[in-house]
Parts: structure tokens; C-alpha cells; sequence
């Protein structure tokens, strides 16, 4: 029988097959996407053929008289929509250049690597549009995987099958069939709505990473570092999400990167300069997603601390979501930063460098896991492990190859996306020691009698030295939450170089005790007003290197912490076991809410000295999200899985006649912008300042104690006087004499507003000032029980 080709229904090449008269085949062939694949399709001469085809299939059909006998099947192959070249191994990441695009992975463990990219439709049916398998030999330099496309990318995202070992007790995740997150991604696209489940209900449907474009571009205006002075900040800590998200917000795009563009004048008028965005890298809000019984909705990963990619920003916080591959998620950030720096509001990130969402042995494999485990995490000898961030992992900061992603990604968000610092989570894990540590990989030489193991607390830790002299990122902010879940308090000890912020646990702790009336705390509460030198002092730094707060969002608000004695946080579906139990609160005398008037004055009255101790004290003052009008969370000091009331900033709470607090707060922020004693780049010095008691330069440090006053010297102010009074007696002050001179009241947190703050605009002041003008006319002044005041100095006009 001879062989005949149907050329006319099939472009490929011949290939031999055996056949006899009635001997045919059934064939159904995939094509590899890089080769060309011939076939020849065999029938006996007095055999009738024909073809047809589908989008996808050729199918040959032969009939012997009349009779159809077997039949061909085939799969087309796909039109190569790139074209591939051998790469480069730098920069890692995807990256335009030569029209088109090099993409470079590192793993040192993986035996072989593919590109996978996927249209934005294959995505949603988790399918790959076009693999790309990466030769050793071309496409491998050292331990990075690189290959350089040309084609049409419009719409089109990747990412990454990596193969190798998958032997967890060597800490290794390799799987081939995980598609993987490239760690350098500037973009990562899944599902597209806040809270919303993926196909199936799926809480992990699969990821992918933005091409980059190269007419991705943003216009900035001009837009150029603030570069405040750290001693002239007010910090705002703030959730991006909670801040416009309940609907009295108005805002265009509620719970956005454009909602929050749109009540930056807010911000502006509290006399913020400088916000820090609760964590706003990639992560996935579905991580806890499970039905909550006690509230009947569903828990979230709220406040973000688990991050999925560190160079993406957050998507659904944008209102553009995936449009455009991402591009205008990352613009919208930009907007918020270029909007922000138009009022004089620096931002600074919340980064999460201390543990990933991929939690322990049992988590999900999406991205630094199967790129290479034993790299990016703490592993123990047997792979377990390390968890020092409380959350089953910790990132392996101090290993070389992770300190240098740490750095590239800082200086991106630096130098692309225009942030001016970075606050870092549990920062005291880039302390430690690394997996696998030892001398010669990281000083370039062995260190005699070295004994340094996993998790081991390094004096001179390589990445923070890294981070702190590089000639990027020593001139941005650097704030340390200078603790972790190990047990690792560095609180005033945190290697510095000089540069280095931390949020200063200490004078929370401090000041909430001495306010509430706690015996023995006098001289600690003095060491606060001045900077904490007690902790810093000794160690070259300056008041500024501390961060005071009293709040925050992991804890009470400040309105909680004068109403609850306890946590309630049964909301959280935990039997109220989870958060701290120890938050140094006091209630003012009843529980919880509803209480009478006297105790909710007293509450007003209380958050007014947490603000005045705040603003007077040196150092940087941060003030958490919603406390400018008294946010509660109903005693809750542990909401990071509710999407709801509790953590939404409520703007109408903030207009009713109840946020007479809300101008306390205005004011007293404009007061400290005035006073150019008030942000010190230095400790106060004797000449400047002076301690007082009930009488003028007789201060009263006894454990007994709970009265703090002080004068100071201000070249705008003249000289103002401070007191507080934190016992449960009234007291009558005697003032400094300053001859040619008298005291006048500006601040009294005992008074009702509007005549606790003192303004011009006050209504009826000359009667309020009069009140008092006995007192004052014999250097006198009645203080009430927990009360504070701030008297200023002017010229005596009847002498």
C-alpha cells in the first residue's frame, strides 16, 4: 500500500508511519511550545479522506466505500507569541529593556525552572496561556534562572514553576506543579474585590505577577522628598482601608488609596505631618477566613500583617483593582503619595520583613517557599521552623541573599513610589542571626572562637548596617519596633548607627500609669516628657530617635483606655483569650460605656491628658487613627480580623458635638508646631528647663507622688509652665515669680469645651479668663484632681 500526504488540511512536516489496508491510527498529540512538530497522516489510495478544523483540534477523518473506519485527532499547534533569548542575570524581577522584557529568578536549589504567563481570562480558570521551560545551560547564570521575551505582553502576567527536592526535613518545598510569585513583582494579580471569595470559594485562588510596561508612566508634578526634620513630626498611624471604608466617609472610592487622597485636608487640619500606612503590601485578607459566630459574619485578615509580596502594594486597596494588569493600582498609591507631599504629609510604610503568609511546614507554598525555603526562611537542622515572629515562620533576614531583597525593595518603594520611610514590625528579628550562619559568608572571613547560632541576637546585625549606611536609605525615616515574639526586648538597645527610630514601649507603659493615678511613677513620667535620655541618652541618640505613643492599633484606643478596665474581645470568636491582658487601663470608676456623667466627664477629661502629655513631651509623637475624635472598639485591644464598625473610622461620630475633642486635639497639635521647645534635637538642659512642685523648684520625686510640673524657655512662647495633676485631690499650685511678668492660662483639662484650650475664637474668653484672674494676680492655681495644665508667660500690663 503506498503512502499518500494530505497536505491540503495539515501544515506538517512527513513522518513515517506503518500501516496496512485497514491498519489506522488514533492519534491525539500536545505540542510542546518551542518546538515544531511534523506529522504525516498515512491512508491507502482507495481510501477517502478528509479534514476539518476547530479552534484547537485537527481532526482527520478516512472512510473506506462509504464507511468512515478510523479516525486522526490532533492538537494545533499554538502561534509562539514570543520570542526567546537567553536573558540576563540582573536585575532580578521582571524588566523592560530592548523591546522587551528579561525576567530573573534566584534559586540555588532548583534543578530546572519554567515561565509561566498567563492572558488575564486564563488566570480566572487557573490555566497557563504559554510555558516557557528554561535551559540550564542558556538560561541559568550561577544560581539565577533568567530568559529575555520578546512579543506582545498587553494583558499578559507570570510567574514562575520551579522544580527540585521536595524533602521538608532538609527545608526544602520544591513542587512543580505551584506556580510561583516572583519575589521581585511589582504588581500581584488575583482576586480582584476586598473580602470577596475566587471561583469555588476559593481563599487562594491562584496568583500571578504584572509584565512591567514600559508606557507605564506617572506623572508626579514635580514631586520631590519633604525631608522633614524627625524632631518637627507628628505621626499618624493609619489604616488605609478602615480610614474611609463606613459609609459616612462620602468619599468617591471608599476604603481606597483614593478615598484616603480625599480626606487628607482632615489630616491637614489635625496638624498631621507625617502618616504611617498600616501594612499595605500585598496580602491575602481571606488568610483567616472562617465564620465568626458571635458577630455572624466572617473573620478577615484585617490589619495585613502577612505579607504575600513585598514590592506589590495592595491591590484591593485600589479602586482601579486589577485594570490594566495593576498599573493603576500602583498609580493610585502614587497619588496618594504626590497628594500627601501637596500638604506637607510625609508617608512612611509598615513593612512586615519578620515573617510571610506562609506560616509553618503546614502553609500554602506561594512564592518564597518554593523559590527556595532554606534560603528565605530560619530553619532548623531538620527543616522545622524557626518562629520567632509568632505567625510559624521568620524571614531569614541577615542570610546575604535576603538582606540584599530586603534592601532592593526598600530603595524601590523609595525611589519608584516615593515613600520617605519605613516603619518595621517586630524589627528586632533583623537582628538575628541567620540559618546556616557563619562568619565567611558574611564578613568574607571566619572569626576565631565563632559560636553564633540560628536566632542568635548579632551586635552589629549585617542588614540593619546595610540598611543604615546605604546612601538611599539612610536619608529616609527608620522606625523600630524594637521587639519580637522570641523574647527579644531592645527597646533603647536596637543597633542604631545613629539614624534609627524606635516606637518606645517604655513610655507608653510609663505614661498610661502615671495618668491613671499609679503610685511611684513620678520621676519615670519626667524621663518621658524629656525625650526618655534614661534610654537614649547614654547611646548617642537624640530625643527624636524615640517615638511616643500612647496608642495604637494593636492595644486600646484612647477612648477604650479610660473606659475599660479589661479586654472584651469575645467579638474575635476566641473566648476573649486572645490580646494582652495587661493594658496598665482604668475605667474612671464604671465599666465599659454606660456610665454616669460624672465618670464620662472624667474619661473626657482623661483623654485630654494623654493628648496635652503627648504633645509637650519631646521626642516624635504618634497619634493612632480615629483617637482625635475617641474611636471605640467596645474594649476590644485585639481587632485584626474585623472588616466592619469596629475598625472603620466613623466621620460622623467626628462631626457630632461629642468631638469637641477633635478641636482639643487640633489645637494642641497647632500649639507644639508653635513652640520651638517642644521638638528638641537635643535632651533640655537645666538652663532651659526647671522642675517644680506644688511650690516653684520643689519637685516632689517620692513614690508617693503623683504631681509633675515644669517651666520651659521657648524663644517664640517666651517661657510656659506645665503641671499634672494625677491624684484624686484637688490641688493649689504655686507659680514661678517671673517679675514684670504674669501667668496666663492657655490649657485647662478640667473645663468643658470650649474652654479647655484657651483659643482667640473662644467664645465668651474674656469672661473665662477672668475667672481665674484672682488666682493668677497672686501666682497662684487651682488644679482639680487628674487635671493638666499649660500656663504661658506674658507682660504684666499693670506693673
Amino acid at each position: 500500500m503506498e503512502l499518500a500526504r494530505y497536505s491540503s488540511c495539515s501544515p506538517f512536516a512527513p513522518s513515517k508511519l506503518s500501516s496496512q489496508r485497514t491498519q489506522f491510527f488514533n492519534l491525539k498529540t500536545t505540542f510542546h511550545t518551542q518546538t515544531s512538530t511534523s506529522l504525516t497522516f498515512g491512508v491507502s489510495a482507495d481510501v477517502s479522506r478528509n479534514c476539518a478544523r476547530t479552534d484547537s483540534l485537527l481532526i482527520v477523518r478516512a472512510r473506506e466505500r462509504g464507511a468512515e473506519v478510523e479516525t486522526a485527532v490532533a492538537e494545533k499547534p499554538k502561534v509562539r507569541r514570543f520570542q526567546v533569548f537567553e536573558g540576563f542575570p540582573a536585575p532580578f524581577g521582571a524588566t523592560v529593556r530592548d523591546g522587551g522584557v528579561n525576567f530573573a529568578i534566584y534559586s540555588a536549589n532548583a534543578v530546572s525552572a519554567s515561565l509561566c504567563l498567563f492572558s488575564l481570562s486564563d488566570l480566572q480558570k487557573e490555566s497557563v496561556t504559554e510555558q516557557i521551560p528554561l535551559d540550564p545551560l542558556m538560561n541559568k547564570t550561577g544560581d539565577v534562572w533568567h530568559v529575555f521575551l520578546k512579543g506582545d505582553f498587553k494583558d499578559m502576567l507570570y510567574g514562575y514553576k520551579l522544580d527540585g527536592k521536595f524533602s521538608p526535613e532538609e527545608g526544602h518545598y520544591f513542587d512543580s506543579s505551584k506556580i510561583l510569585l516572583d519575589p521581585y513583582a511589582k504588581a500581584v494579580i488575583t482576586r480582584e474585590e476586598f473580602g470577596v471569595l475566587g471561583p469555588d470559594d476559593n481563599c487562594w485562588p491562584q496568583m500571578a505577577c504584572m509584565v512591567p510596561n514600559a508606557e507605564d508612566e506617572f506623572d508626579w508634578q514635580g514631586d520631590l522628598p519633604l525631608r522633614h526634620p524627625q524632631s518637627d513630626l507628628i505621626v499618624y498611624e493609619m489604616h488605609v482601608r478602615g480610614f474611609t471604608r463606613h459609609e459616612s466617609s462620602r468619599t468617591e472610592a471608599p476604603g481606597t488609596y483614593l478615598g484616603v487622597v480625599g480626606k487628607l485636608d482632615h489630616l491637614k487640619e489635625l496638624g498631621v505631618n507625617c502618616i504611617e500606612l498600616m501594612p499595605c503590601h500585598e496580602f491575602n485578607e481571606l488568610e483567616y477566613h472562617s465564620y465568626n459566630s458571635v458577630l455572624g459574619d466572617y473573620k478577615v485578615n484585617f490589619w495585613g500583617y502577612s505579607t504575600v509580596n513585598y514590592f506589590s502594594p495592595m491591590i484591593r486597596y485600589s479602586s482601579a483593582g486589577i485594570r490594566n494588569c495593576g498599573s493603576d493600582a500602583l498609580n493610585e498609591f502614587k497619588l496618594l503619595v504626590r497628594e500627601a507631599h501637596k500638604r506637607g504629609i510625609e508617608v512612611l510604610m509598615d513593612v512586615v520583613f519578620n515573617h510571610t503568609a506562609e506560616g509553618n511546614e503546614k502553609g500554602p507554598i506561594l512564592s518564597f517557599r518554593g523559590v527556595d525555603n532554606s534560603v528565605y526562611y530560619m530553619v532548623a537542622p531538620k527543616g522545622e521552623f524557626y518562629n520567632y515572629s509568632g505567625c510559624g515562620n521568620t524571614f531569614n533576614c541577615n542570610h546575604p541573599v535576603v538582606r540584599q531583597f530586603i534592601l532592593d525593595c526598600l530603595r524601590y518603594w523609595v525611589t519608584e513610589m516615593h515613600v520617605d520611610g519605613f516603619r518595621f514590625d517586630l524589627a528586632s528579628i533583623m537582628t538575628r542571626g541567620s540559618s546556616l550562619w557563619d562568619p565567611v559568608n558574611v564578613y568574607g572571613n571566619p572569626i576565631e572562637g565563632d559560636s553564633i547560632t540560628t536566632g542568635t541576637p548579632l551586635s552589629n546585625p549585617p542588614l540593619v548596617d546595610m540598611i543604615s549606611n546605604d546612601p538611599v536609605l539612610r536619608g529616609v525615616k527608620l522606625i523600630a519596633e524594637a521587639w519580637d515574639a522570641g523574647g527579644l526586648y531592645q527597646v533603647g538597645t536596637f543597633p542604631h548607627w545613629g539614624i534609627w527610630s524606635e516606637w518606645n514601649g517604655k513610655y507608653r507603659d510609663t505614661v498610661r500609669q502615671f495618668i491613671k493615678g499609679t503610685d511611684g511613677f513620678s520621676g519615670a513620667f519626667a524621663e518621658c516628657l524629656c525625650g526618655s535620655p534614661n534610654i537614649y541618652q547614654e547611646g548617642g541618640r537624640k530625643p527624636w530617635n524615640s517615638i511616643n505613643l500612647v496608642c495604637a492599633h494593636d492595644g486600646f484606643t484612647l477612648a477604650d483606655l479610660v473606659t475599660y478596665n479589661n479586654k472584651h474581645n469575645l467579638a474575635n470568636g476566641e473566648d476573649n483569650n486572645d490580646g494582652e491582658s495587661h493594658n496598665n487601663s482604668w475605667n474612671c470608676g464604671e465599666e465599659g460605656e454606660f456610665a454616669s456623667i460624672s465618670v464620662k466627664k472624667l474619661r473626657k477629661r482623661q483623654m485630654r491628658n494623654f493628648f496635652l502629655c503627648l504633645m509637650v513631651s519631646q521626642g516624635v509623637p504618634m497619634i493612632y487613627m480615629g483617637d482625635e475624635y475617641g474611636h471605640t472598639k467596645g474594649g476590644n485591644n485585639n481587632t485584626y480580623c474585623h472588616d466592619n464598625h469596629i475598625n472603620y473610622f466613623r466621620w460622623d461620630k467626628k462631626e457630632e458635638a461629642t468631638s469637641d475633642f477633635f478641636r482639643f486635639c487640633c489645637l494642641m497639635t497647632k500649639f507644639r508646631h508653635e513652640c520651638e521647645s517642644l521638638g528638641l534635637n537635643d535632651f533640655p538642659t537645666s538652663e532651659m528647663l526647671q522642675w517644680h512642685g506644688h511650690t516653684p523648684g520643689m519637685p516632689d520625686w517620692s513614690e508617693a507622688s503623683r504631681f509633675v510640673a515644669f517651666t520651659l524657655i521657648d524663644s517664640v512662647k517666651g517661657e510656659i509652665y506645665v503641671a499634672f495633676n494625677a491624684s484624686h485631690l484637688p490641688v493649689m499650685v504655686t507659680l514661678p515669680e517671673r517679675p514684670g511678668y504674669r501667668w496666663a492660662a492657655l490649657v485647662d483639662t478640667s473645663k468643658p469645651a470650649p474652654y479647655d484650650f484657651l483659643s482667640r475664637d473662644s467664645p465668651e474668653r474674656e469672661i473665662a479668663i477672668k475667672q481665674y484672674a484672682h488666682f493668677l494676680d497672686a501666682n497662684l492655681y487651682p488644679m482639680l484632681s487628674y487635671s493638666s495644665i499649660i500656663l504661658v508667660l506674658s507682660p504684666d500690663e499693670s506693673s
